[in-house]
């Protein structure tokens, strides 16, 4: 932290100023209601907190990912669901468009999404393919100056209120050669599902999609035809970095809660902070807090140095999810019954901590990552 710049800094501040305005005061009623909020992400796009990354030639701020990675855990500290629009817009609704696209696809989305006219979604999982993307079987047709699709996706970020899609589907042969990825407004026989009841995330959009008909041109390509493996996955090597900072932004909000109710609870003459039982778990958790966010911007650094990391940002994904699930446990566990009551956010935190062990790469493909780069595929 203490190789920040000025500049990364004021972001910093600016972020935290405005969630404690923004987001903290809605937070508890948008999850209660299960009711993202798009408004918000209006205002993220008037503050330049949309699209941190997409370079000033394409409309954009062009900050770095260690500023993305501080901005994401200001806004998870607050409201993980609400973070979760915000990641899906920053990296995997256009990280495909940076990387990949071509100078008119770039001209015509990214300042649009930048500015948070255009709100963006990531068409990947799909019920049968997860973890194994070269599985998908959503399938993209030509036909004429263009492509019909049918199929469905599911757990898609977003999806609720999305205006257009990063979609993978499948154009040729089975496997992973065959996958292309599109761009996809919102339009005839893209249908927005139901949306799906999750375990935490209330405050943001999990949506099923179904293809029914689709028409996409063929201009909307992203990349070549069959490159759609490879942009899938180098978007989520990136987004691996995110969902650390968003991890390590659950876990601190949980640490502070933990510490200040046990400041705050007096048992047996006292707060009941002074038991070593209530101080060791708060301590183990803030050690590994700073461990994961150490992690997490060295990772945040490679990415903008230009080198691998894909790794080191498994790693990061790795180790914060972690720290994250066991600070909400230790929230819990340190507020006992209270811990346990919706009136208080230790539970929220808790519902919310587990999906960064889940998406964008379980943690067990995050140590499958690892260990072949130490052993290779053997």
């Amino acid at each position: 932290m203490s190789e920040l710049t000025d500049e990364q800094r004021a972001i910093q501040e600016m972020t935290r100023e405005f969630a404690a305005k923004e987001i903290a005061p809605y937070a508890a009623d948008w999850n209660a209601n299960h009711a993202p909020s798009v408004d918000v992400m209006r205002r993220m796009g008037e503050l330049g907190l949309l699209g941190m990354v997409v370079p000033e030639a394409d409309g954009g701020p062009g900050l770095d990912s260690v500023t993305l990675a501080l901005v994401t855990e200001e806004l998870a500290a607050v409201d993980a669901g609400t973070c979760v629009s915000f990641a899906v817009q920053n990296g995997l609704a256009v990280d495909p468009l940076i990387n990949h696209a071509n100078e008119g696809q770039r001209r015509t989305w990214l300042p649009r999404l930048v500015s948070g006219e255009v709100l963006g979604a990531y068409g990947l999982t799909e019920p049968d393919a997860g973890s194994d993307v070269a599985s998908l079987r959503t399938r993209a047709v030509r036909d004429g100056d263009g492509y019909v699709v049918t199929g469905s996706k599911i757990w898609i970020s977003n999806g609720g209120f999305a205006d257009m899609f990063i979609l993978f589907a499948r154009t040729g042969e089975d496997g992973p050669r065959g996958i292309s990825a599109f761009i996809a407004p919102a339009g005839p026989g893209l249908v927005v599902g139901r949306e799906l009841e999750k375990m935490g995330l209330h405050s943001s959009s999990t949506v099923e999609l179904a293809f029914d008909g689709y028409r996409v041109p063929a201009e909307n390509m992203i990349g070549e035809e069959g490159a759609g493996m490879t942009i899938a996955l180098e978007t989520l090597d990136a987004g691996r970095i995110t969902v650390a900072a968003q991890a390590c932004g659950i876990a601190r909000a949980a640490i502070d809660v933990a510490c200040s109710y046990a400041r705050e609870r007096t048992a047996f003459g006292g707060p009941i902070g002074r038991f070593q039982g209530v101080q060791f778990p708060i301590a183990d958790a803030s050690a590994k807090l700073e461990a994961a966010r150490a992690l997490t911007l060295m990772a945040a650094r490679a990415r903008d140095r230009g080198e691998p990391h894909s790794v080191i940002g498994a790693q990061a994904k790795l180790v914060a999810s972690s720290v994250a699930v066991e600070a909400a446990d230790v929230a819990v566990q340190t507020l006992g019954g209270m811990g346990y009551s919706r009136e208080f956010v230790a539970e929220r935190l808790y519902r919310d901590a587990k999906i960064t062990q889940i998406y964008e790469g379980t943690s067990q493909i995050q140590r499958l990552v690892i260990a072949r780069s130490l052993l290779g595929r053997l």
